[in-house]
């Protein structure tokens, strides 16, 4: 079953966040996921959560979708994103 990861970045180096905006997808589809949402326009409509940057990642399942996170690939880009903002990040499985 699909798991989604869901990122709320905050950024704080335009720059160095534009390469690993250029980085970062080859290795999200190397384990097999996609985007379904990258920084559209967000409305909140209850509560008071005020995402920045909102992120939505399909992968395959959520095992895999761990694996990216932890992968060899990943590793630059990941600390290039986490020298360039602030972010929050949940992985949710899907339904069957």
């Amino acid at each position: 079953m699909a798991a989604y990861l869901i990122v709320n970045v905050e950024v704080t180096d335009p720059v160095r966040y534009a390469e690993y905006i250029k980085q970062a997808p080859a290795s999200i589809a190397q384990y097999g996921g996609k985007y379904l949402a990258r920084a559209g326009r967000a409305e909140t409509l209850e509560g008071e959560w005020t995402p920045k940057r909102l992120v939505v990642l399909e992968f395959p399942t959520y095992d895999r979708a761990k694996a990216w996170w932890a992968c060899e690939e990943y590793r630059g880009p990941k600390a290039l994103r986490q020298s360039a903002s602030v972010t929050n990040m949940i992985l949710v499985e899907g339904m069957p």
